[in-house]
């Protein structure tokens, strides 16, 4: 198809073919509506990709995102996508030391094994009990409020009654989580397991005011209704596939390799400029735009100030390995295909995530950095080769916490300076629960290097367009509608009467939608943003 213009006018225009902005598309093509996705990288799927990331070697891993919660039931079946997530096993394990003795808490495998696992850990069985106890409240949580995240926002005060819970609603949506942690766990491992679910991807205290630890849980606690996160078979990149072929098959225009430049509006249309690859361009004409990428990438592309969405900062360390065999455990107790099938916790105790946070705050990396880890191919082999899989090759998947960009920041040299500084002691951290270096287990690669990648925030940034590295493209929200619960006449009419800001997309602009992880609601591999942008356009068509 020849290059746009603008007489060329879309009903959408969708600036990002990531999932969410796919999302988008395959719902509103299906409406009927002439869609077309722009996508500036040469393929679809965004951070949500399946990889060769290393030469010579047959294994494709998720080399972003990696796992699967938040994508809504409801967004496979209406869609009709194609995809299969598989429940792992075991949930997470924990190793430890305690009287010289090296041993494990290993969460999975039925009650029985994890309240023994619980008992080995603290001596008796108060500590089995009030994890039953907050994961029954957090599970009946995320089942009330996990049905809001495709509707139309509910008002603060709508959502507390639909939680219908007060202790419930405190403990998680209005004290520093922390205060909840420590009322209900007396060991530091205990409480830094169910802390992290708080701090994936989000620089925060246990106890910061701004409860940005709170909002990050809540997201990792309630997909699905249960919390359980599930593997992608075929990696990430089968899921983002899927959703190309359903925008494309509802009739959907996707094209690669087109960056979008700018967008200017009136109010009642707009117009999207781009470049192509071999260096083409042109403009298109949209009744509206739908924009999967971040509210600062949106406001540099508006021509406007960033404001607060100039502040956004990732905080995670992603390291990809391909392994010829799994590392053995120090702890004798445990098989390390059950270790790694769920979250293996590095240095994640309460007092260790504290102390890390403290030395990112005050400007040096982390000594000892926290991290988790897991093992895709465990669960699903299919991501490698028949002979890989045959001679008991393995990928791990490690992301780490409290490595804010700007310990990075400072140009190339510095960024790859404390790259290397950081991989050296995450993998120096884990070598500490092996029973070999895991230097001594990676596979080579075409070239005879080990098969080891590391990204920094920066290199997301560099690489993702996202901003300060931040996978959620900026803070998450609390899932509802601040302007219905805190405005008050003519102003409160206007945001329950605008389809946009009842669905969490709006941007300021009538024909200019967030779709993606920036909008409220958005973060992880959801597709909640493309969902609920979807709607705001179909209910304001209405």
């Amino acid at each position: 198809m020849p290059e746009g213009t603008l007489h060329d006018v879309h009903d959408a225009v969708i600036v990002g073919g990531g999932h969410n902005g796919l999302v988008a598309a395959a719902y509103l093509a299906r409406a009927g509506r002439r869609v077309l996705v722009l996508e500036r990288l040469g393929r679809t799927g965004g951070a949500a990709v399946s990889d060769a990331a290393f030469p010579g070697v047959a294994a494709r891993l998720s080399r972003y995102a990696y796992l699967v919660s938040l994508l809504p039931a409801r967004i496979v079946r209406d869609l009709g996508l194609n995809v299969t997530l598989r429940p792992r096993r075991w949930s997470s394990y924990t190793p430890f030391e305690r009287g010289g003795v090296p041993g494990g808490l290993l969460v999975g495998g039925g009650e029985a094994r994890t309240r023994e696992a619980f008992a080995r850990l603290t001596g008796s069985d108060r500590e089995y009990e009030a994890w039953r106890r907050f994961h029954a409240m957090t599970g009946r949580v995320a089942e009330r409020v996990w049905p809001t995240l495709t509707e139309p926002l509910p008002g603060r005060a709508e959502l507390r009654a639909r939680v219908g819970d007060g202790a419930a609603w405190e403990a998680l949506f209005e004290r520093p989580l922390g205060e909840a942690i420590e009322a209900a766990f007396d060991d530091d491992l205990v409480r830094g397991v169910v802390l992290t679910d708080g701090l994936i991807g989000t620089f925060a205290g246990a106890h910061d005011p701004a409860l940005l630890q709170n909002r990050c849980f809540l997201y990792h606690v309630m997909g699905q209704g249960t919390g359980a996160w599930d593997v992608p078979v075929g990696g990430m990149g089968a899921v983002t596939d899927a959703l190309a072929d359903a925008a494309r098959a509802a009739g959907a225009e996707i094209r690669v390799g087109h960056e979008v430049t700018s967008i200017a509006t009136d109010g009642t249309a707009a117009e999207v400029a781009f470049v192509t690859e071999g260096g083409g361009g042109g403009t298109v004409g949209a009744r509206r735009v739908l924009v999967n990428a971040s509210p600062r990438e949106l406001a540099r592309l508006l021509g406007e100030e960033p404001g607060a969405a100039a502040a956004a900062e990732g905080a995670q360390f992603k390291v990809n390995m391909l392994l010829r065999r799994l590392p053995a455990l120090r702890d004798p107790g445990v098989d390390p295909r059950e270790a790694f099938a769920g979250t293996f916790h590095i240095a994640e105790g309460y007092g260790q995530l504290a102390a890390a946070h403290r030395e990112a705050a005050a400007g040096r990396l982390p000594g000892t950095p926290p991290s988790e880890v897991y093992c895709h191919s465990l669960t699903d082999p299919s991501i490698l080769s028949p002979e890989l899989a045959a001679t008991g090759h393995h990928t791990l998947t490690l992301f780490g916490l409290h490595t804010p960009a700007r310990l990075f920041a400072g140009g190339e040299g510095r960024n790859d300076a404390a790259r290397a500084e950081l991989l050296g002691a995450t993998l120096a951290a884990f070598d500490a629960h092996l029973a070999e270096p895991i230097a001594d287990c990676l596979a080579l690669d075409g070239d005879g290097r080990p098969c080891v990648e590391a990204r920094t925030p920066l290199d997301l940034e560099r690489d993702l367009r996202l901003p300060g590295g931040h996978i959620f493209h900026g803070d998450l929200s609390f899932p509802w509608l601040d302007e219905a619960d805190e405005a008050e006449g003519e102003a409160a009419e206007r945001a329950a009467a605008d389809p946009a800001a009842r669905w969490g997309v709006a941007t300021g602009h009538p024909t200019v939608l967030l779709c993606g992880a920036g909008a409220v609601r958005g973060g992880g591999v959801s597709g909640i943003g493309g969902h609920n942008a979807a709607m705001a356009v179909l209910s304001s068509d209405a």
